[in-house]
């Protein structure tokens, strides 16, 4: 198979044309971060923000225009809002700020409710990859179900997504309008990811712009309903993804997962100072991996040291929300879209969930009482 060009792909783009303006959207300067891999090719298209909703068809349009060339085996295309810059202020007038911070602080976030109808919005990050933090956001959003609340997960890792897979869904989001998305459904709980609107063998290759437009997009097109919680399962790290959510959307908390050994803590100390930063409130930390006890003969080995997050905890001055143990259980049901919480309710480490969910919801639920919070203003020092 031929590798396609940048070229032969902006070429494509010049027979889409803005029905506005009347113009192609290459000429129009409408096309950005585009990333060619192996065949698979992404773009974004940058529209006025009042008409993203009406740019739909532009965007699959564009889509369809490159998936005809040869070469090419998949094609994800974003629209991101561009905003205009805004004018200088008349001599003698004072006018708006236009530095970064003041830039942030008028993001989508501070004008109003991003996901109208959600009560809380509360993130669970972790410094690195591989702790679990995926496994423990599904388990505690059916937790906190069965504690009788409605619960919502956004799957934000664009990379790598999860959710589909350990929430036993398959298939893609319908729009009865063609404007927002109903998001999938499966055991009382509702999720939109990427997962679902790409081949899950397919690589996302975007840079950090799509990336938040695309964040964006799943919170702010999408048809949540009401919610009492939407768990957003964030990307291990503290990049792109991290920022647009804890600046952007006004996080009720955000809820750390580690393991305990030191290394692991250590990149959930940068994940703990970054929501500190932005002023989200950390609601607590939760070890995973804690202890491996053999199904066998019941000997309980520290595989990953034991007790390294309860420490951190009582040095940072924060909740320790509890341990969850290594065990294959978690793991298959994980696997298998089957999670411990909803297959084996009575299991010992689904009981565990429900225990930390209901913590969480208890601090989450002091906080509305008290008004909730607004979007973090980013200070600059």
């Amino acid at each position: 198979m031929s590798q396609v060009t940048e070229e032969q792909i902006l070429d494509a783009l010049r027979r889409v044309i803005e029905p506005e303006k009347q113009q192609d959207i290459v000429s129009l300067g409408m096309v950005s971060g585009l990333v060619i891999k192996e065949g698979n090719v992404g773009f974004a298209i940058e529209v006025d923000p009042r008409q993203g909703a009406a740019m739909e068809p532009l965007r699959k349009a564009a889509e369809s225009a490159v998936q005809d060339l040869e070469g090419v085996l998949s094609v994800t295309a974003v629209l991101t809002a561009h905003r205009e810059t805004a004018r200088p202020a008349a001599a003698g007038t004072p006018g708006p700020a236009q530095g970064p911070a003041a830039r942030q602080a008028q993001g989508p976030g501070a004008g109003g409710a991003m996901v109208p109808g959600v009560r809380s919005i509360v993130a669970v990050a972790s410094g690195k990859g591989g702790v679990g933090k995926s496994t423990t956001t599904t388990n505690l959003a059916l937790a906190l179900a069965t504690l009788g609340l409605k619960v919502g997960v956004l799957d934000a890792d664009i990379y790598g997504p999860s959710q589909p897979r350990m929430l036993g869904i398959s298939g893609r989001p319908t729009s009865p309008d063609g404007k927002t998305l109903d998001p999938m459904n499966n055991y009382g709980v509702k999720c939109m990811s990427m997962g679902f609107l790409v081949a899950e063998d397919t690589p996302m290759i975007w840079r950090g712009p799509m990336v938040q437009s695309a964040l964006q997009q799943m919170l702010r097109d999408v048809d949540w309903g009401e919610l009492d919680m939407l768990l957003v399962d964030m990307p291990p790290g503290t990049g792109d993804a991290q920022l647009t959510m804890a600046q952007q959307v006004p996080l009720s908390g955000a809820v750390i997962v580690s393991t305990p050994q030191d290394i692991a803590l250590l990149d959930a100390r940068k994940g703990l100072n970054m929501f500190r930063k932005v002023d989200v409130p950390v609601l607590g930390i939760i070890e995973n991996m804690s202890y491996f006890s053999c199904p066998n003969c019941g000997h309980v080995s520290h595989i990953f040291a034991h007790g390294g997050a309860r420490r951190e905890a009582d040095k940072l001055g924060m909740e320790f929300l509890g341990e969850i143990p290594l065990d294959l259980t978690i793991r298959e049901t994980s696997d298998s879209g089957q999670p411990v919480v909803v297959s084996q309710p009575d299991n010992e480490h689904a009981k565990a969930y429900v225990a930390i969910a209901q913590r969480i919801w208890d601090e989450v639920s002091a906080g509305l009482e008290d008004g909730g919070r607004q979007a973090p203003k980013i200070v600059m020092q």
